[in-house]
This record gives structure tokens, sequence and C-alpha cells, in this order.
């Protein structure tokens, strides 16, 4: 019987069940999407944490029931999940309270517990206000402050892939390379903080709260008797560590050398690479732990990135959705149609994505400037997806810029790089050509190449990527498109956050949007 790998990759609004041989090749896969989150109130996202196991679960049966032969050659599993999602649970493993997201916005109270010492060194390298941030953006100590008896019962705090791996093997143990969030974590070390140590002092968490954390492709456990009875699936299997959605995108795309950098089309948006040496391509931003054993991926996000997709569609895009229902097309087919009527630039329209505050920006707002009469949507929607090009492009040169490493291959991936006009925009703006996997489910695959390697199939990661990474199209740069954007970037866009950043903060001191620090 075929040995195949069995990838779980559980995001914000759905989950997949996907089946790798070892080559890298989709064989199957199952789909059970959610509501993404909800909101008791105004800037909050939770969800119940048994819909990402029932899920799972059910994902498992869909793929058993439509691929019986495939699924019975299933010899390892692999979990891949959202970042920095908070799931309590009590000593039967029971969450305690809905997950509280990625996406949530609540505040904690800001209770500066820092020594003298510490004091001393976040003045001296301007780290103070970055430290509050982080502080009231910690969900653990939201919940000390506003739910201490919820606190008290919290057995372990998981990530959404410990609280996964913890229902199929009964082993409170995750992937180092999972551990990203607001958590006491030191990032360069690829391990939990120790005491003293800043993260630990400003995120604290007791010890006995943490799991226990492995390197991607080590065993976690196998499959117990209930999860096999739940799921389907063969009791005893392997589970294999892999790490996060993104860190799994950056190895599901191949981009694991120096020179080449993966652009994540997500919810999202990033851009990362890959990287033997701890770098911080943005000031008190750390780099991530790389699904690559004792590697970092280097990253430069763009919160709420092609979420303005969607945006966009609720907020302009009626016609579209409605025409897309009535001809049972996709509404982003639509949309890409729009891109196309608009020439690049978009007629001087021009977007800075800041649609969050950032640790280095508390006070920024996004920002749409160059207004006339000849604008449209179409040149609205052309000027966001430019917009997120040009936050990318930034990031990329500050990763170049802390690296020393120039990059000149690009690897494209999540759910607006199905969009081939998208890519067209973004090696033009990046002016260099950009590869699209050949499957859109990267993320997945990222998480079978650990489990590939865990299960010995490879000899290493790096064996594994050239066995089973392949790409599909490739997007070059048109030498005219491309000049416009090197303007437009250098010229307007990279001169807008420091023109209104004064602006900024009158509207924050009028409005009280962005809460102020402190």
């Amino acid at each position: 019987m075929e040995k195949l790998l069995l990838s779980i990759d559980c995001g914000t609004q759905s989950l997949r069940a996907l089946i790798f041989d070892s080559e890298g090749n989709l064989r199957a896969g199952a789909r059970v999407e959610y509501e993404p989150y909800s909101s008791p109130h105004p800037g909050w996202a939770e969800q119940d944490a048994e819909v990402y196991w029932s899920s799972l679960c059910q994902a498992c049966r869909e793929l058993k029931d439509s691929h019986q032969e495939l699924f019975a050659g299933i010899a390892g599993v692999a979990v891949t999940t959202q970042r920095d999602t908070l799931i309590n649970v009590d000593k039967e493993g029971t969450p305690l309270r809905p997950a509280i997201l990625w996406l949530d916005q609540r505040k904690a109270k800001a209770i500066s517990k820092l020594g003298v010492r510490h004091k001393l060194s976040l003045r001296i390298v301007q780290f103070q206000e970055a430290a509050t941030i982080i502080e009231q953006e910690g969900k653990v100590n939201w919940l000390k402050q506003q739910q201490p008896e919820i606190w008290a019962r919290t057995h372990k705090c998981l990530q959404v892939s410990g609280f996964l791996n913890y229902r199929l093997t009964g082993n409170y143990v995750d992937s180092v390379a999972s551990q990203i969030g607001h958590i006491p974590f030191n990032f360069k070390k690829r391990r939990w903080a120790s005491a003293g140590e800043i993260t630990s002092v400003i995120l604290t968490v007791e010890d006995s709260k943490l799991v226990e954390l492995v390197e991607p492709g080590v065993l976690l456990g196998r499959l117990t008797e209930t999860a096999a009875r739940a799921t389907g699936l063969r009791p005893e299997l392997p589970v294999v560590a892999a790490g996060s959605d993104k860190g799994c995108e950056t190895l599901g795309t191949g981009c694991i050398g120096p020179g080449t950098a993966s652009l994540s089309f997500g919810t999202t948006a990033t851009v990362q690479t890959t990287s033997r040496r701890y770098r911080e391509p943005i000031r008190f931003m750390p780099a991530y732990p790389a699904v690559l054993p004792g590697q970092f991926n280097l990253e430069v996000e763009v919160y709420r990135g092609y979420w303005m997709i969607d945006w966009f569609k609720k907020e302009f895009g009626l016609r579209e959705m409605e025409e897309a229902r009535q001809m049972n097309v996709a509404p982003e087919e639509l949309l890409n149609r729009l891109l196309q009527t608009v020439p690049p630039g978009a007629l001087g329209l021009i977007l800075q994505p800041f649609w969050g505050p950032g640790i280095n920006t508390p006070e920024a707002k996004g920002a749409l400037i160059g207004f006339g009469d000849v604008h449209s949507r179409a040149h609205i929607y052309r000027a966001i997806i430019e917009g997120l090009g040009y936050a990318l492009l930034d990031g990329l040169g500050k990763i170049e810029k802390c690296s020393g490493i120039a990059v000149d291959k690009l690897m494209v991936s999540g759910g607006a790089s199905q969009s081939d006009e998208i890519c067209q925009i973004a090696a033009d703006i990046f002016d260099r050509p950009i590869v699209r996997g050949d499957t859109y489910e990267t993320s997945g695959l990222g998480a079978a190449i650990a489990a590939a390697v865990g299960l010995g199939w490879h000899e290493s990661f790096e064996q594994a990527v050239v066995r089973m990474v392949r790409y599909g199209r490739e997007f070059r740069p048109d030498p005219q498109r491309a000049h416009i954007y090197r303007q437009l970037y250098s010229r307007v866009y990279r001169r807008i956050y420091a023109a209104l950043k004064p602006l900024y903060f009158e509207i924050r001191d009028i409005t009280g949007y962005p809460q102020k620090v402190g």
C-alpha cells in the first residue's frame, strides 16, 4: 500500500485536511468552513475552540468517505495553524473559555513590573512604548486582569497547534516553530523565556502552564484511540511537529536559501526569508523560529493585508458579488476584471495600508491619497492591490538591509496568489520574477515536508524540499510598468508616512483612536 502524509491546516476561516505523497503531490483534500470569529464586544474576536477540533474530525471523515484507499495509506500526521491565538484548557483538556484570536483588539491594563535595570535598558534603546504595547496586547495579561477565575483554573495555555496536537496525541507537546504570538518566548534561542528575561516579565505565565517544546520534524506522539474513533484515522499513527501556517508556507514554497523570499498573499500579508542568523528587520519585532530546525524566518507583515479584498467586496463590490452569484463564479474573478480596466498607478491614486497600529507606528492610520473625478471603484481596488505590493516591497527592503543579502527570487502563496492579475502586479512592483507553487496548499505542503523528514522518508529538510516542491507559472515584470511603480514607490509611497505622521498624532489626540499607549 502506498504511504501517504496527512496535513491538517487550521486557519481563521476554515480547516483543511490534505493528503500528500512523498513527492509532494496533493492527492486529496477536504475543507470545512466556519465563521471566523464572534464579537461579544466591539473589537473582540473569539472562537469556540471546539470548532477547530470538530472541523478536523469532520474533514478527516469526509476524506475517508471520499478517498478510502488513499486515507488507508496515511502513515503520518502534521499540524499547521494560525498564529497568536490563545486557548486555555483545564486539567481534562477542556477549553475554559472561547479562544482569543490574533484579530482581537482588546487591551490589558499596562502594569509595569519592570525593575530598574530593565527600565534603564528600555529607555536607552527607546523600547518603552513598544514594551507597553506588547504588555497591553498580551492576551494572557488581559485574562489575568479581567477573568482571574479562568486563569486560576487554567492548566495549560495553548496555541491552536498545541490544542489540536493534544487532542490527537494526549500529550501537551508542540513545535518550537508554532510559538508565535504574545507569549513568554525567547525567539532568538527558540525556547520559553527564562525568569528575568524581558518577555517573561512583560508576559508572565507560570512554567506549569506552558507545554513542552520540540523542534520541527520530531515526533510529538501517536494518535490515541479516542482521536482515532473521532477522526477515522488509524490508532498509533505518528504525529510529527511542523510549524505555523506562515512558516510552513515559506517552507512549502521552497524558500530556504539566501537570495529567496516568500510572499504570502493571505489575510495577513507577509514577506519572509529563511536565515541561519537571527535578525530583526523591524526594531523590536523578532525573527520567528523557522520550520527548518535552528533557523529563523525574517518577516515583515502587513496586518489585515489581503483581508482588504473582503473589505472591498463588502463595501464597494455588491455589484460583482451579485453578478458572481448569478454566474456561479467566485466574486474575485470579476474583481480581477476590474484590475484589467485600470492602468498601472491607478491614475495617481495611492494607498498606504496601515489598517492597524504597528509596534513602531502606534499612531498610524491608513491613507488613500490622490483622488480626482476620474477615479472609480476600479481605481480604488487597484490602489488597494498596489498599496499592499508597495508595503511588502518596503518590508523586503528592510529584510535585505538587516540581513545584508539581496533577494532576486520571489515565491508567492496565499489565497490572493490564485489571481494572475494580482501576481503580475506584484512582479511589476518588485521588478523581479515571481513564481507560484504548483499547489495552492503550500502551508499544508510545508507541514507534509516536516512529516516526511520526521518519518525518515527524506534525509533532511533540504532534500525534502528538492523532492517535494515544484513550481507552476512564473510572472515576469514588464519594464514599462515596473518603471512607473518604481517612481511611485520611491517618490511618493515612501514619503507618505513621514508626511502624514504629524496629522496622525493630531487625529489620535482628537478622536482617541488608535488608543494612546501608556
